[in-house]
């Protein structure tokens, strides 16, 4: 009896630990990173980058496939008041977004452009772009951005309707562009991450399960073209995502206790 209940007791635990659903996993994040709230690809570098948010250090981390950390990056001359999500140019420069804003009452939010992160060892120092809302615009809690023709793109993380605003890739003090909302289609509609493809034809915005694909926009009217609501049969915390070419995406989650933290691939 023992003998014929292993075989089923093993594939049973096998099931329950591969099931990712649509997902396809890569590696499992360092157990160091409690947190991982951001994925983001630079020129010049294989590694998968990310940060932790709120409470944790200034400090931005190069992971490779696998989820092993391999470059550890000291942002020396700035301080982690909520770090949200990551951006990057074609440069080679990355973009922190320090606009997390869960209790409603941040008036200043900051973006910070680190330069040259894949050739740096231990500790850099950033430039800050620094921007306010508008002034008929209320405080807005905000998770997720990318950069798209000069511009960061930025997203608020709202329950009834998905806010976008937008601020100048230029370091000095701006005030923010009110740019368009949508109510997006779902039973949890809070954006936690977002990237444009590398050919600037797709978005795609992250929630713990699932995605919305963005297509065949005019300008930046993104939801004035094709906007797919794609589960993922996976249900985790989900905080970054990264397109990894025009139609394959990274996406990470955050240590909920229940699993591990990982890097996910998706094709759409």
């Amino acid at each position: 009896m023992t003998f014929q209940l292993k075989p089923i007791l093993v594939s049973a635990l096998l099931f329950m630990s591969c099931n990712t659903g649509k997902l396809t996993v890569v590696g499992s994040i360092d157990s160091d990173l409690d947190e991982a709230s951001a994925a983001q690809l630079i020129s010049g570098s294989n590694l998968v980058w990310t940060i932790e948010d709120a409470g944790n250090k200034n400090n931005v981390y190069g992971l490779d496939k696998k989820g092993h950390i391999i470059k550890d990056v000291d942002i020396s001359n700035i301080k982690n008041h909520d770090w949200e999500d990551l951006a990057a140019d074609t440069n080679g420069n990355l973009y922190i977004g320090d606009f997390g804003n869960n209790s409603r009452k941040r008036d200043h939010f900051f973006i910070y452009k680190v330069k040259n992160l894949a050739n740096t060892t231990d500790k850099t120092e950033a430039e800050t772009i620094r921007f306010t809302l508008p002034d008929d615009m209320k405080s807005e809690d905000f998770e997720a951005f990318f950069l798209w023709k000069d511009h960061f793109y930025i997203f608020s993380k709202e329950s009834k309707k998905t806010m976008v605003i937008k601020v100048p890739n230029s370091i000095g003090n701006h005030v923010a562009t009110y740019v368009t909302e949508y109510k997006l289609k779902g039973k949890d509609t809070r954006v936690t991450s977002a990237d444009i493809s590398p050919d600037g034809s797709t978005i795609v915005l992250l929630n713990h399960d699932r995605i919305w694909k963005l297509t065949d926009f005019n300008t930046d009217a993104f939801f004035s073209g094709g906007v797919e609501s794609i589960s993922l049969n996976h249900d985790s915390q989900k905080e970054g995502v990264c397109f990894k070419d025009n139609t394959t995406i990274y996406i990470t989650d955050e240590d909920s206790g229940k699993e591990d933290n990982n890097i996910y691939k998706f094709k759409l």
